[in-house]
C-alpha cells in the first residue's frame, strides 16, 4: 500500500473548525474566497499525497444551509479561451460545469461575476447563455491604477462603478475555475457595495497555496509557483506578517500587493482592519497536516518537471510564452531536478529511437516500466496502456487481449464513415473494445479489473497526445507528460 505523506482526515477537522470561527468572528455575514479548485483539487492531491481531490466541497456541504455560492470569470480569460490542463476544457465550460454541480449538490448558486468586463462578442454571447440559463450574471470592470491607487480603488469610481450581487446568506463562497479570475476583487467589491447599504460584512481567504507555515523553499511552495508560472506569481516572505510578529510566513506577491486594498476598505466599513498581514487574512490549516514531509517533498519535485513538460506542449502550441518555460526551468534547477529524473521519458525516448515512430512508456507504482509502440492498429498510448494491464494482471505478453478481427471492422468504420484520416484506435476505443471482449473473455475480464491500480502512475508520450487520448488518461487518473513535439 503506497503511503501518504498528507492526513486528510486531520485536515477536514482542522480546516472546518477554523473557517467556522472565522465566520463567528465577523458575526452577521463572511465572504470567503475559495482559491486553488473547489471539486477537483488534483494539483493538491499530487503534491500532498493523501489530500483527496474533493475536501473543500465536503466541507462546504456541512455549511450549505447558510452559504450561497458566487463564480467569478475574467472577460480576459474568455477572450483568449484560457483552459484547464487538469480537465482539458476553456474556463468558459468549466463554469457551466460547475454550476451544474453546484446544483446537483444541492448547493444554492446566487450569480456570476463576470470581471474584467469590457464589451467583446465572446463575451457577450456567454453572458447571453447564462442568463438564458436563467443565471444572473453581474459585470464588474477594470480599475484604472489597480493595486496601487486604493484611493480610487476603494471610491464610487472604483468599487462603486461594479454592479452589485445581492446576497442572501451569512456564508458567501466566491470561487473559479483557476487563479487570476478576480475573486478577491469581488469579494472587497461587495464589502463596498454592503458598507453602502449598511451591512457590515467580513472577508477571509480559503487558499492552499502557497502553503503560509511552510519554508518559502519547500518544494510543496515552488510546485504552487510552476503551476502559476503563466500568472506571473512569485512567492514571498510576507513583510506584514514578519514587521507586525517578527515571524517569517509565505505568501505571494498578489495578496502582498492588495494588502493596502483590504485594510483600507475594512477601515472604511469598520473604522479599523481586523488584519495586519495577507497571512492573516487565510484559514489555511494543510501545513498542520502533513505527516511525511519527505513524501510531500518527492511528490512536489515530480509535480515541478510535470509542470515544466506541459509548459513546454503549451509554448509549442502557441498556449503560453517561452518565458513560462524559462521560468520553471529556473525552479527546477532552484530544486535540484531534471527531465532525467522522470523515469518514463528515458523509456520512451528509447523505444522511440528503437521504431522509428512515436512511443509511450508508463511507470507502475512499483517502479517497474512498461513501454507501447505505434502499430497498425493501435497509437503508442492504447498499446502502452494494454501492455500495463497486461503487467499488473499477470498476463503473457504474446496474448492478444483485443482480437484483430474485433479492430479491424471498427477501423474500417473510422476511416470509411466517419472521416477519419488515422485507423488507429485511441485509448477510450481501446476499453471500449476491451470491455466488450471482457463478456466473454475471462482474460480480457482480468485485463480490466487492473484499471483502477493505474491510478496515480506516471505516463510519458514522445509526441503531444490528442485530445481524446489525453481526456481518457486523465480521467484514468493517470499524470501525463510529454515531449513538445506533434506526431
Amino acid at each position: 500500500m503506497r503511503k501518504n505523506g498528507f492526513d486528510n482526515k486531520q485536515y477536514l477537522k482542522l480546516q472546518s473548525e477554523n473557517i467556522q470561527q472565522r465566520i463567528d468572528s465577523f458575526g452577521g455575514k463572511l465572504y470567503l474566497e475559495f482559491g486553488g479548485k473547489l471539486f477537483d483539487d488534483y494539483h493538491a492531491s499530487r503534491v500532498l499525497p493523501g489530500f483527496e481531490p474533493d475536501s473543500k466541497i465536503k466541507m462546504l456541504l456541512k455549511l450549505k444551509n447558510i452559504a450561497e455560492i458566487l463564480v467569478v470569470i475574467s472577460a480576459n480569460d474568455i477572450e483568449k479561451n484560457k483552459y484547464r490542463s487538469d480537465l482539458g476544457i476553456t474556463y468558459d465550460v468549466d463554469v457551466l460545469r460547475l454550476l451544474d454541480v453546484f446544483k446537483k449538490q444541492g448547493l444554492y448558486v446566487g450569480g456570476v461575476v463576470m470581471t474584467m468586463y469590457r464589451p467583446q462578442p465572446q463575451v457577450d454571447s456567454f453572458i447571453k447563455r447564462l442568463t438564458l440559463l436563467g443565471m444572473p450574471v453581474y459585470k464588474h470592470y477594470a480599475i484604472e491604477g489597480y493595486p496601487s491607487n486604493v484611493q480610487k480603488i476603494v471610491s464610487e469610481e472604483g468599487y462603486g462603478k461594479n454592479e452589485y450581487v445581492p446576497t442572501t446568506r451569512r456564508l458567501v463562497v466566491v470561487t473559479a475555475p483557476g487563479p487570476g479570475s478576480g475573486k478577491m476583487a469581488t469579494c472587497l467589491s461587495q464589502l463596498y457595495h454592503e458598507n453602502k447599504r449598511g451591512v457590515k460584512a467580513g472577508y477571509a481567504k480559503f487558499e492552499t497555496f502557497p502553503i503560509w507555515n511552510l519554508p518559502l523553499s519547500h518544494p510543496v511552495n515552488v510546485a504552487y509557483e510552476a503551476a502559476t508560472a503563466d500568472l506571473n506569481d512569485v512567492n514571498m516572505i510576507d513583510p506584514y506578517h514578519l514587521d507586525a510578529y517578527g515571524k517569517m510566513s509565505v505568501n505571494y506577491n498578489r495578496d502582498v500587493e492588495i494588502f493596502p486594498v483590504v485594510n483600507a476598505t475594512f477601515e472604511k466599513i469598520w473604522g479599523s482592519s481586523p488584519y495586519k498581514s495577507p497571512t492573516d487574512m487565510g484559514v489555511n490549516m494543510a501545513g498542520f497536516c502533513i505527516v511525511d514531509d519527505e513524501k510531500c517533498k518527492e511528490a512536489s519535485k515530480a509535480e515541478i518537471i510535470r509542470r515544466y513538460y506541459a509548459a513546454m506542449c503549451e509554448a509549442r502550441t502557441g498556449r503560453v510564452g517561452k518565458e513560462v518555460v524559462s521560468k520553471i526551468d529556473v525552479l527546477m534547477q532552484k530544486m535540484g531536478v531534471s527531465v532525467a529524473d522522470r523515469k518514463p521519458v528515458a523509456a520512451a525516448l528509447e523505444k522511440e529511437e528503437e521504431t522509428g515512430a512515436p512511443a509511450t512508456a508508463l511507470q507502475l507504482h512499483d517502479g517497474r516500466l512498461v513501454v507501447g509502440r505505434t502499430g497498425d492498429l493501435l497509437g503508442s498510448s492504447a498499446a502502452c496502456l494494454l501492455n500495463a494491464l497486461k503487467m499488473l494482471g499477470g498476463i503473457d505478453d504474446r496474448i492478444q487481449l483485443i482480437s484483430p478481427t474485433v479492430i479491424e471492422p471498427i477501423q474500417r468504420l473510422k476511416v470509411g464513415h466517419m472521416g477519419s484520416v488515422n485507423p488507429r484506435l485511441h485509448t477510450d476505443e481501446v476499453l471500449i473494445s476491451l470491455a466488450i471482449c471482457a463478456v466473454t473473455n475471462p482474460t480480457a475480464a482480468l485485463a480490466m479489473e487492473q484499471l483502477e491500480k493505474l491510478r496515480g502512475c506516471e505516463v510519458h508520450s514522445t509526441v503531444i497526445l490528442s485530445e481524446t487520448d489525453e481526456r481518457t488518461l486523465k480521467r484514468l487518473g493517470l499524470r501525463i507528460t510529454c515531449e513538445p513535439k506533434k506526431e
